[in-house]
C-alpha cells in the first residue's frame, strides 16, 4: 500500500463494481443526492483496482456507496475517486473500518460543527448553506447548543422532537412546558406515541440533566467500552474474511463444474443422450459460460441450446 498523499481521479461510474453493496433508507439517500446537487461532492469516494477486469469493471468500491448512487442518480457518468492498490480482501476489511466509523459518529457531534462554524464566525445564512438546511434550524440548533440541550438536541436528530417544541421546552419553566405541550397537541403537532415520547424526554431531562450520557450503547442499555467495540470490530473482521474464503471455495468449484460439463458437452455421444431425453435446452447463463472459449469468467454472448 501507498503512503503517499493520496490522488483524486475522475473515474467513470460504469467501470466501478459495488464490492459490498448495503441498503439504505429512501430519504437518507435523497438527503444525500439532494446535498451533493447543492453543494457538490465533499469527499471523493475511494476504490481499488482490480488485478482482472471483469464486466468491463476496473475498479472495486471500497468506501462511499451512497455518493456514488447519488452520482448515477444525478445522471453524472464520472466521479472524483482515491484510487488505492489493495487485495478483494483488503476491501472488504476496509469498507468494513469505513461502516463502523460512520456509525460510531453521533448526532450530536454533527450538531456542534454547526457551533463551531458559528465560532469561526460563519453567519447563519452562511452556515445553512454550507450543510445544506434552513436558516431557522441553524439559529435553533445553536440556541439549544448555547444552553447546553443535549438531551433535547439528540432528541430533535433522532426526529424524536420537532425542534420548535425543544426550543420552548428550553426556554420554559414547568409550568411553560405544560403549556407548549397542551399548544401542540391542539394544534396537532404532537399526538399519541409522538406525545409519550417527548414526555419522556421532559421526565429524563428533569431527572437527569440536560447533557445526554455519553458513549455508544449496546440494545440492552449499557454503554460499549473500547474493549467491547474492538472486540466487535475483530468478529465481524473474521466473518467478512470467512465470507471472502467461501466465495472464493464456490468459484473454484463453480469453475470445476462449467469445466466438466465443457467436457461432456464435447462428446457427441453425450449430446446425442441429452436430445434423445428431450434435453437440448441450457439456461443462457450457463451456455454462455460453456461455449465460451475463455472460461466462465467471460461474459461473452453464447448459444442457448446443446
Amino acid at each position: 500500500m501507498n503512503d503517499a498523499a493520496p490522488l483524486v481521479e475522475m473515474i467513470p461510474i460504469s467501470q466501478i463494481n459495488i464490492l459490498n453493496p448495503r441498503s439504505r433508507n429512501k430519504a437518507i439517500f435523497q438527503g444525500i443526492v439532494t446535498n451533493i446537487s447543492n453543494l457538490g461532492l465533499k469527499r471523493p469516494i475511494t476504490v481499488a483496482r482490480r488485478p482482472q477486469d471483469t464486466d468491463g469493471k476496473h475498479y472495486d468500491l471500497v468506501c462511499g456507496q451512497g455518493r456514488l448512487e447519488a452520482f448515477m442518480a444525478l445522471g453524472q457518468n464520472e466521479i472524483p475517486a482515491i484510487v488505492k492498490d489493495a487485495s478483494r480482501e483488503e476491501c472488504f476489511l476496509m469498507s468494513l473500518v469505513e461502516n463502523i466509523a460512520r456509525r460510531q459518529v453521533r448526532p450530536l457531534e454533527l450538531l456542534r460543527e454547526i457551533d463551531n462554524l458559528k465560532s469561526r464566525g460563519y453567519s447563519t445564512a452562511e452556515i445553512a448553506k454550507k450543510i445544506d438546511v434552513t436558516k431557522s434550524y441553524v439559529s435553533g440548533i445553536t440556541h439549544l447548543l448555547k444552553n447546553g440541550e443535549e438531551r433535547l438536541l439528540y432528541a430533535v436528530e433522532k426526529g424524536r422532537i420537532p425542534l420548535s417544541i425543544a426550543m420552548q421546552i428550553a426556554d420554559a419553566d414547568e409550568e411553560g412546558i405544560q403549556k407548549a405541550l397542551l399548544q401542540a397537541y391542539e394544534e396537532k403537532t404532537l399526538r399519541g406515541r409522538k406525545l409519550l415520547t417527548v414526555r419522556r424526554i421532559i421526565e429524563l431531562r428533569k431527572a437527569k440533566g440536560k447533557r445526554a450520557t455519553p458513549g455508544v450503547r449496546r440494545r440492552g442499555g449499557e454503554p460499549l467500552s473500547a474493549g467491547s467495540l474492538v472486540q466487535a470490530y475483530r468478529l465481524e473482521a473474521d466473518r467478512q474474511r470467512l465470507l471472502v474464503k467461501k466465495a472464493q471455495v464456490t468459484e473454484q468449484r463453480l469453475l470445476l463444474i462449467v469445466s466438466a460439463l465443457k467436457s461432456l458437452f464435447r462428446d457427441e455421444n453425450f449430446a446425442t443422450l441429452l436430445r434423445a431425453e428431450g434435453l437440448e435446452s441450457l439456461p443462457a447463463y450457463l451456455a454462455e459460460r460453456i461455449e465460451s472459449p475463455k472460461g466462465p469468467e467471460d461474459d461473452k454472448a453464447g448459444a442457448d441450446s446443446v
